[in-house]
């Protein structure tokens, strides 16, 4: 049974209506952030092994480009490993423009995002962040077809939509690929590879952070390690740093490293994790590209609803979430093997709350290190 339905005309659903053309320019609309472009990575996954021969481009945020394209590759062209899911990436700086509006720099740089999308002239955009300015930018494109939810996040946004789309599942990576299995179905006329949810996404490899990881992680002696993430979008998200130490003093005693990854604004708590750790964690920041290549190295992840968890299970890292507001059922580790440990007192909220969640202070180091043991001796089996 079909995971979408279009809102279409009921007359082009007859038997012996003639079937679109097959797609061959598509734009995916996905402007940010680091975990969210990661949850769509898996449905234009499907979307590329549905047309292969399509030119798929995506719109993103400059800071989340290199999710898609190495920083130093062209970032239009013939696929490689630095690019090796979309054939072209345009970027918009939205924060920064919205600074200076009407300066002639700002007014340059927007007039060649506009250009450039519509000097390619795709034929259908997929609005897969269901924001107001995510479906503005999809129709501004050019394109006459654009695909959304019929429920994106933000109501509006179905203003801009000529396709609306009853998404379905529970997780948001579920939510995205039923989006664009209605567009597979509408064009290519079939049902999606159901196995193409379950293959590791194509992220980008870069050379240059890879043999820069390998020759810091030779620095420091250290070979098999978890990566330990204390940092998280608000402070409700976040368990104590201080236990991470805890857990790395835990899973150094089975010799296993700890490596602290954090993002801007989170050194203190980085510093935290090393201070309690005795020793046993090395804090290590990174460059999107370096966590990337990091990543791939690392026996297991730990952390809470955030970025970098996210990549790790779409590298198949084996991944412990600590969740306290947000529901693991939308927002958890996908596709790989995980434990999500989360309070029965924590209660699902967006809001932004800066205080810790009550019900993540109830979940002790131990209980970590004990869902750490099962994981890395599935891994071991």
């Amino acid at each position: 049974m079909s995971l979408a339905k279009a809102d279409i005309n009921p007359e082009s659903a007859k038997p012996d209506a003639p079937r679109p053309p097959n797609l061959t320019r598509i734009l995916i609309v996905r402007l940010s952030a680091m975990g969210d472009v990661i949850h769509t990575l898996p449905a234009v996954q499907m979307l590329r092994e549905a047309f292969p021969l399509a030119h798929i481009g995506w719109l993103i945020e400059e800071r989340w480009a290199a999710l898609l394209c190495a920083p130093c590759f062209a970032r239009r062209g013939p696929r490689a490993i630095q690019r090796p899911l979309v054939d072209e990436v345009h970027t918009v700086n939205l924060k920064v423009w919205g600074q200076s509006p009407f300066s002639f720099s700002t007014l340059q740089k927007v007039a060649t995002v506009w250009n450039d999308l519509r000097a390619v002239r795709y034929e259908v955009a997929i609005d897969l962040q269901g924001a107001i300015r995510s479906s503005l930018l999809a129709r501004c494109s050019g394109v006459h077809t654009v695909y959304g939810a019929a429920q994106p996040r933000e109501a509006p946004a179905s203003l801009w939509y000529t396709r609306k789309i009853i998404a379905s599942g529970r997780h948001v990576i579920e939510q995205n690929i039923s989006v664009t299995q209605a567009v597979i179905e509408n064009y290519a006329g079939n049902q999606p590879d159901s196995n193409s949810t379950g293959r590791c996404v194509r992220l980008p490899r870069d050379l240059e952070a890879e043999n820069g990881i390998e020759t810091r992680l030779g620095e420091l002696g250290i070979e098999s390690f978890a990566i330990l993430n204390p940092g998280a979008g608000w402070g409700a998200k976040r368990w104590p740093a201080a236990r991470y130490g805890e857990l790395a003093r835990g899973l150094a005693d089975r010799g296993i490293g700890s490596i602290v990854n954090y993002g801007p604004g989170e050194e203190e708590l980085a510093r935290t994790v090393e201070q309690t750790s005795c020793g046993a964690a090395n804090v290590l920041q990174c460059t999107i590209t370096e966590l990337i290549a990091l990543t791939r190295r690392a026996r297991l992840f730990v952390g809470g609803d955030t970025g970098p968890l996210h990549l790790a299970a779409a590298l198949r890292v084996p991944v412990i979430g600590i969740y306290g507001p947000t529901d693991p059922a939308r927002n958890g580790p996908f596709g790989t093997r995980s434990v999500v440990l989360r309070s029965a007192e924590s209660l699902t909220s967006h809001a932004r709350r800066v205080e810790a969640d009550q019900g993540m202070l109830e979940i002790g180091s131990k209980e970590v290190l004990a869902a750490a043991d099962r994981l890395l001796e599935e891994t071991r089996r």
